[in-house]
């Protein structure tokens, strides 16, 4: 399937965010995610479907100033 991450083409077997998210490695701790412009809770990453062409917002934590 076919999506966009962060504005770039992704090309991904995951069906859902969590897939998604350890398909890119991401933390388990310091990361959002959005479809569409609407945050998912973390919870609900499992049952959030991915479609193809969706667009994916991901937002990691950075500590400094």
């Amino acid at each position: 399937m076919n999506i966009n991450v962060n504005g770039k083409p992704v090309e991904t077997a995951a069906t859902n965010i969590a897939e998604l998210a350890k398909e890119l490695n991401l933390p388990e701790k310091g990361v959002a995610m959005a479809i569409s412009m609407q945050m998912i809770q973390r919870q609900e990453w499992e049952t959030t479907q991915l479609t193809e062409g969706c667009n994916v917002l991901i937002i990691k934590a950075a500590c400094g100033g």
